[in-house]
């Protein structure tokens, strides 16, 4: 070992143990100790990123564990191990972890929770390893706590640290931020070599799911025979938004919604998910899904889900979802003419470039970067009412939302009369409006459409910004939740809704509409919407959208 290797290893033992000193102050401050009695069932959690040089990782997944340590809630002495095959030291894996977490006076307390450790996905001998490390690590967090309990002379402790040690269980979550070709690899080598001993494992895993049934199908089947369902935590981070969570809440919790949720009063409903980007380099990893893939059959379906479902017979994560595999097993099979697909080109002053002008993506590709499709649910609560999924890359705006329109009243006594809508705003701007018909002011009997208007940032006091969805699924997947999660034969029926559309496409390689990038998509989508009765009024404009 050089020389500058035993200088980094002194410091990162100087460090950890500096953290060690602070930690009996630390776990005072946050009582994680606060009932000694029951000392003989803490436990310890460690939390492994596996792909933690990734980008996946470095964006969403440790700024969301930083995010839940600086607010308490994931305990302080939780332990923070990131695998991936990059060779680093732990001091520069520390590093790098600086480099994307914001600024924050909790940082360097985050940081010396974290480890790390390099190896490969294949095999079991660096999982091996992993594990080895993970019991140093439990161990060391155990004998602090009981070292803190001897200090204070409580008879809680036993007979001595290590004997307080011995009885700590230690559970472990394994978060996937690779792709899924390695899942499989992976998950036999944790389930092998790297399970808690005496506590629980569980596992997260990122879409996509597949790129079609018979694909999911296989994945599901490999995975099961490592992991158990209830230890599999499948993340659609669409779930945990703020608007979505609230969607069960805001259908039934107020009493006026109920009559109404139905095919005698909505007359269609139309969810929609916008970026204003395009695949920004992105292309060949895109290319092998498209828009379908990557956003309707995932995160507007399960939105569809959560609106159309019948009410579920308790708010348990069993209930929600048996709910959801009722309304998607209702869902006729998709017919081509109910179909819109399109890819972008170049924006109209060629300052942007077109979906096939990137680099990575295949030459002459039909691969769809926006769709339109329209669900029909075969149940007594919808039948006849469509539901118009509407997805895209490179549009005008970014924005993701839910618009439930109603029908027209059985008597016109006015004319030129606005829809009823009802609008739940997922991003950005989050809120819930319905739009109504209103008297304008004065001696006139001009009409105008305006809005009742929940905008959460004016109605609620929200310090920080609202959690990131990952702060959310992390959250309750710690806390063995599974209501924000996909499960297996919700996956399923939703690739059977999918999968024969995706090989009509394919098979007979239907040519994607070119539309503009930063236009608002093919003009069929928009005859597509007129065709189901989907009225939009252009004289009226949320100010929301202005702010």
């Amino acid at each position: 070992m050089s020389l500058d290797s035993l200088q980094a290893e002194n410091q990162r033992l100087k460090n950890e143990i500096a953290f060690l000193k602070k930690s009996n102050e630390i776990l005072i401050e946050h009582e994680l100790i606060a009932d000694l009695q029951d000392w003989d069932i803490k436990e310890v959690l460690s939390i492994i990123v596996i792909g933690a040089s990734g980008d996946l990782a470095k964006k969403k997944t440790f700024p969301a564990l930083f995010a839940l340590f600086r607010l308490g809630f994931i305990p302080h002495n939780v332990i923070i191990c990131g695998y991936a095959r990059t060779k680093m030291t732990t001091l520069e894996f520390h590093s790098f972890l600086r480099s994307c977490l914001k600024k924050d006076e909790k940082l360097e307390e985050f940081i010396l929770r974290c480890e790390y450790v390099s190896g490969q996905y294949e095999g079991t001998q660096g999982f091996t390893d992993l594990s080895i490390r993970l019991k140093q690590l439990e161990t060391e967090s155990a004998l602090s706590i009981g070292q803190h309990i001897n200090t204070s002379n409580s008879p809680a402790l036993g007979s001595s640290p290590n004997t307080f040690a011995s009885r700590v269980i230690n559970n472990r979550v394994f978060y996937f931020a690779i792709p899924p070709s390695i899942f499989i690899p992976v998950a036999c080598a944790i389930n092998n070599c790297a399970r808690s001993q005496n506590g629980w494992t569980r596992v997260v895993v990122e879409k996509p799911f597949g790129r079609d049934l018979e694909s999911a199908q296989q994945l599901s089947r490999q995975l099961a025979t490592s992991f158990r369902e209830e230890e599999l935590f499948r993340i659609d981070h669409y779930l945990g938004k703020e608007m979505v969570q609230n969607l069960m809440v805001f259908r039934f919790s107020n009493s006026i919604f109920e009559p109404l949720w139905n095919r005698h009063h909505v007359k269609c409903v139309l969810i929609t998910f916008k970026e204003d980007i395009g695949t920004d380099g992105r292309g060949g990893y895109f290319d092998n899904y498209g828009i379908i893939r990557d956003v309707m059959q995932n995160h507007i379906l399960q939105i569809m889900a959560l609106v159309a479902m019948e009410p579920p017979i308790s708010s348990a994560a069993r209930d929600v979802r048996d709910e959801k595999v009722k309304l998607l097993r209702s869902v006729a099979q998709l017919k081509l003419e109910d179909v819109v697909v399109g890819q972008y080109g170049p924006s109209k002053d060629q300052t942007k470039k077109g979906y096939l002008d990137d680099p990575t993506v295949p030459r002459g590709s039909i691969t769809p970067t926006f769709a339109t499709a329209v669900l029909h649910v075969n149940n007594a609560r919808w039948a006849g009412t469509p539901f118009i999924l509407k997805c895209g890359k490179a549009l005008n705006e970014r924005k993701a939302e839910v618009r439930i329109q109603f029908h027209a009243p059985a008597t016109q006594l006015f004319t030129n009369q606005p829809q009823n809508e009802l609008v739940i705003r997922v991003q950005p701007n989050e809120a819930i409006y319905w739009k109504f018909v209103s008297k304008k002011p004065g001696l006139s009997c001009d009409l105008e459409q305006t809005e009742l208007d929940l905008t959460y940032h004016s109605r609620f006091e929200i310090k920080g910004g609202l959690p990131d969805a990952y702060e959310r699924l992390i959250l309750d997947v710690t806390r063995g939740d599974h209501n924000l999660f996909v499960r297996d034969d919700e996956l399923e029926v939703a690739w059977q809704i999918f999968t024969p559309l995706l090989k009509q496409l394919e098979q007979k390689r239907i040519q994607p509409i070119i539309y503009e990038f930063g236009g608002r998509g093919p003009s069929e989508s928009d005859l597509l919407l007129q065709k189901y009765n989907y009225s939009r009024n252009l004289d009226y404009s949320w100010r929301g959208d202005k702010k």
